[in-house]
This record gives C-alpha cells, structure tokens and sequence, in this order.
C-alpha cells in the first residue's frame, strides 16, 4: 500500500509508511485522550508533547484515528489540530463503533481496542497509552467489562500502559486478563500499578526489569504466534504519583454521590 495516498480501508502516514518499511521501531497512540481526555488547546499541546517523547527514544509515533471515514495510520500536525479541535464531536470509537463510522464517513477517535485492530492490521506491535479499562466495580452484577480487555485476548500486540483506572475493580480486571490469556507483566515492580498510584494491592505473575527484556517478551509472543496481546505496566513517577488511600476515598465518595 502506498501511505502517500488514500486507500478505500486506511491511510498510512509516510513516515510511518517508510519507518514499517525498513523495519524501524513505530510506536501506535491512541486518539480519544485527544479529544475527550482534555480541553482544546490543552489537548493538541499533549498530543504533540507525547509524539516527542516517542521521537526523542528513537521510534516513530504513529496516532491512529478515523477522519472522514478512513482509518488514519500517524496523523501530521493538521490532522492533530483539526482532531484536538473536534474535541467530543469526534465519536469515542471502540472496535464495535469501526465499521459505523467508516461506512457513514464519520470522524472517530479510538479508544485501546480500536487502537490495538488498526495497529495490528497495519504491524505495530507496540503501543503505549496512559491506563486501559477493566472490569467495573460491581461487574459480576452489571457484565459492565470493557472491550480493552478482550481485545488484548485476541489481538498480538504488546499495550503499554500505567496500569488500569483506579476507579475499577483491578483484582477482577487481573482475573479477567488470565482468562483472556493476557500475559500481564509490572515493570520494575511486583505490584500491578493503579494508573494515578504506584501500587493496587495486587500483585502480579511476572517482572521484567529493563527494555532488552521487554523486547525479548515481545518478540516470543510473537514468535510463537499467540494470537494474544500482552500488558506491560509501568508505575507512574513518584514525583507524579497520588496516594491511594486519597484517590480511592474520592472514588468512594463520587460513588456514593452518584447513585
């Protein structure tokens, strides 16, 4: 496929396009931090800020998104404007939405799961976001499990991330990711990470300590031919980190208030 051109199925960007290619290291993003996670211009200052940060480690930054019904593989600088710009007009796109938003030419900013298709589709096998969605509080009432998590049951690439959102219930994610047959693995800890504090109570099957080690899980989970994905979690900075007793009381509370 020639990323200088539309396609009827998606777009490639060129220097994604070219980094796949040669067999350069392309990193996915996901797009709905972009346009529901944060006001405008806020949003598009994030968004670039985190495109740096993949460059500046050597690898390609690839932000994948729908625009006018085709799936785009690596936005430029006017498609992150015209998408921070749309804000919550841009549908949250997850892999049910995909076929809906193409077909009515709609704009659709993807969550994990649609991130996950469209990286494995085009072969980027890492992607990096902030924390993916779990299981619910109260889920064996509700079945309220997110699509992030069986999504990374059937599609082989490797998600790297925080952890899971606090406000969920993280020991029936982890369950939920053994049955999925999720390989889970906390970086530099032996405690799975809550997103907005280093550490959930839980601990966790396996640890790897630096990148080399990383790479050699994603290369046999590949290799092996799976057909799964993985979880990489990595606890937030200290100097970034909140305490979990606070975070989980004002979860209690908006809970409360809620119902």
């Amino acid at each position: 496929m020639d990323g200088k051109e539309h396609s009827k199925i998606l777009k490639i960007a060129p220097n994604v396009y070219d980094a796949l290619k040669q067999g350069s290291a392309v990193v996915a993003l996901e797009s709905t931090i972009i346009s529901h996670g944060m006001p405008y211009p806020q949003n598009l200052v994030t968004a670039r800020d985190v495109e740096a940060i993949v460059k500046k480690n050597g690898a390609t930054p690839a932000t994948i998104a729908i625009l006018d019904g085709v799936p785009c593989i690596g936005l430029d600088n006017e498609q992150l404007v015209r998408l921070a710009k749309l804000g919550s007009n841009a549908r949250k796109t997850s892999r049910r939405d995909i076929p809906y938003i193409i077909a009515a030419g709609e704009n659709g900013a993807t969550t994990v799961s649609a991130t996950m298709f469209f990286a494995s589709k085009v072969g980027i096998p890492v992607f990096v976001t902030g924390g993916i969605g779990g299981v619910h509080r109260h889920g064996e009432q509700t079945m309220d499990i997110s699509s992030d998590l069986t999504e990374l049951g059937r599609t082989p690439v490797a998600v790297i991330s925080a952890g899971v959102k606090s406000i969920l219930d993280i020991p029936k994610t982890l369950e939920y990711l053994e049955t999925q047959g999720v390989t889970v693995i906390a970086y530099r800890t032996n405690e799975f990470p809550a997103f907005f504090t280093e550490t959930s109570g839980c601990q966790v099957p396996s640890r790897l300590d630096s990148p080399e080690e990383c790479a050699r899980l994603i290369n046999a989970n590949l290799n092996v031919g799976l057909g799964s994905g993985m979880l990489i979690a990595v606890p937030i900075p200290k100097e970034h980190a909140a305490y979990g007793h606070i975070i989980e009381t004002a979860i209690q509370k908006a809970l409360k208030e809620a119902m």
